[in-house]
């Protein structure tokens, strides 16, 4: 119960479901994205769900050493994030232009991955390692419902709306609040801890 009344434990738990909810409503919405902007064929349209996954695993690869190298964390999970969110923002004009509109939409759905390996990193430079622990399991038992709420409202939207443009603007609209809540948080670079710590 320790772990609600700190602050920055509540804000993971909220940056965590932002964004799977828009990681997820991606996931489970872009086959249908990419056959209904384009009309492609469902052979073409699963060919095509392999360039965010190889976008992903550079993103990931890349962003996770930069951010060991130099330390810095929360930049490093913010930026993804919010290109993830502009792209789908990009998309919401672009989505007559079939080209264009499918080079965003890729680069969106792949950019969020580089998120991943930094994202989890944050918590054990905040807090004590038993805290950061315990503090794993909740922020992923409460942010997982992002990953029921995300797809269920691009769902709902669709319906009522017959219109993809309300889903793409909820998926940038969760990237770039996850981002955002992220830069709120204090974060200690621990390169430059070891530093002081050489020094003393």
């Amino acid at each position: 119960m320790q772990a609600f009344c700190d602050r920055r434990v509540l804000l993971l738990i909220a940056v965590w479901f932002l964004a799977l909810a828009g990681s997820l409503g991606n996931i489970y919405w872009i086959p249908t994205f990419i056959k209904r902007l384009s009309g492609f064929s469902d052979r073409t349209v699963t060919s095509l769900l392999v360039v965010p996954a190889l976008i992903g695993l550079a993103g990931t690869l890349i962003n996770g050493w930069h951010s060991d190298k130099t330390g810095e964390r929360r930049w490093h999970a913010a930026i993804p994030l919010l290109a993830a969110g502009l792209m789908y923002g990009f998309l919401i004009p672009a989505r007559h232009d079939v080209p264009l509109a499918l080079l965003v939409l890729l680069l969106g759905s792949g950019f969020f991955y580089a998120y991943l390996p930094v994202c989890w990193s944050i918590p054990t430079m905040m807090l004590t390692e038993s805290a950061a622990a315990a503090t794993f399991g909740l922020i992923n038992s409460f942010g997982q419902l992002g990953g029921l709420a995300g797809p269920a409202a691009i769902g709902f939207l669709n319906v009522r709306t017959h219109s993809l443009t309300a889903g793409f603007g909820l998926i940038a609209l969760s990237y770039v609040a996850a981002a955002a809540l992220l830069l709120c948080l204090k974060i200690q670079n621990p390169l430059d801890v070891s530093q002081r710590f050489e020094s003393v």
